[in-house]
């Protein structure tokens, strides 16, 4: 996350966001003019410093370029799909008579889609980039984008109460949005600031995701540690098959001041298994004898890159069965095993 660079994506949102609006300058509907002059000011200044911050996060993070190898991309396919929607919502509205209630018909049963649309596919792709400026950037867009034509609409359209259950129904999707937007925000948010420790760790010491050849396969290690110089610990997740490098972190900032915690996807899990997925779909390659030649190359390889004699070895679950027997069959190469149920 964080890997400032163009975003293409981000490039392609934005033109499918403005070349629309630029065309509708030449088609408003009419009398819009008479509503714009009503609109809060503070909803003004929302919108306009959320469109300039949209418009620059959008684009200088190269985190929301297409991953095929990532299951996160299922947010930038849901993403697109409601940008898609924004483009149909605008054929509809040229091709219509152009007034007022042509402009705030809903689509799909979405409330004022030429404003809710864009913003919840924005916030999507936030979520899919990781990166809690842009899901910032966009609770202000919407704050001032989406309030302001709620205004007009509500200015236009006799509001009456609608049936129980689509009243229950649109309650509910309010309270899911609600909870989608704060779940996001924080474990997002805690990504980002987990982001920036990064900057201090690897004065001294390293933090990083990386590919590692064990056994003849490119295998996913995470290493993190405050100082290169102190001990070197291999932890071996469950399972067989439950990697967990994406939560490693939440434990091993416990660790991370007294040693350099190395996390693996072992082979057949997690990125590992992605990674790898073209050449070895059925872990064929995958048993345990096989296991612990992985591991012991791993050992290798940490011992080499931190010029240390011996690792210690922390198993958990089935990771004590791989760990316990490898630190009793290389005595020469573990200085301490440690079993965690």
């Amino acid at each position: 996350m964080f890997h400032f660079g163009f975003s293409y994506v981000g490039l392609i949102y934005l033109l499918m966001l403005f070349i629309p609006n630029m065309i509708w300058t030449r088609h408003q509907p009419k009398g819009y003019e008479q509503y714009a002059q009503k609109e809060s000011k503070v909803l003004q200044g929302f919108e306009r410093i959320g469109e300039i911050l949209v418009s620059c996060f959008g684009l200088v993070f190269s985190d929301y370029n297409i991953r095929l190898d990532s299951l996160w991309s299922i947010w930038l396919l849901l993403s697109f799909i409601l940008m898609l929607l924004y483009e149909v919502y605008w054929v509809r509205y040229f091709k219509s008579e152009k007034n007022m209630s042509d402009f705030y018909k809903s689509i799909c049963g979405i409330p004022v889609a030429g404003a809710t649309l864009p913003v919840c596919a924005f916030f999507l792709l936030g979520i899919y980039g990781s990166n809690a400026f842009l899901l910032l950037a966009v609770i202000i867009l919407g704050i001032g984008h989406i309030g302001i034509h709620l205004q007009h609409r509500n200015q236009i359209i006799q509001k009456h109460k609608s049936w129980l259950p689509i009243r229950i129904m649109k309650w509910s999707g309010g309270i899911f949005g609600i909870l989608l937007i704060y779940v996001s925000v924080f474990i997002i948010g805690g990504r980002n600031l987990n982001y920036f420790k990064h900057y201090e760790m690897i004065a001294q010491g390293v933090d990083e995701g990386t590919y590692v050849t064990l056994g003849g396969q490119e295998q996913y290690v995470l290493i993190r540690g405050m100082d290169s110089e102190n001990p070197v610990m291999i932890y071996l997740h469950g399972g067989p098959s439950s990697p967990d490098t994406y939560v490693t972190y939440g434990f091993t900032d416990h660790l991370i001041n007294d040693y350099t915690v190395v996390a693996w996807d072992q082979r057949g899990c997690g990125r590992t298994y992605f990674h790898n997925m073209r050449n070895d779909s059925e872990n064929a390659t995958a048993s345990f004898e096989q296991a612990k030649t992985d591991l012991d190359e791993l050992v290798d390889y940490a011992r080499e890159r931190f010029g240390k004699e011996k690792v210690i070895i922390l198993g958990h679950s089935y990771g004590t069965i791989l760990g316990s027997r490898y630190a009793l069959e290389h005595p020469d190469k573990v200085s301490a095993y440690i079993g965690a149920a």
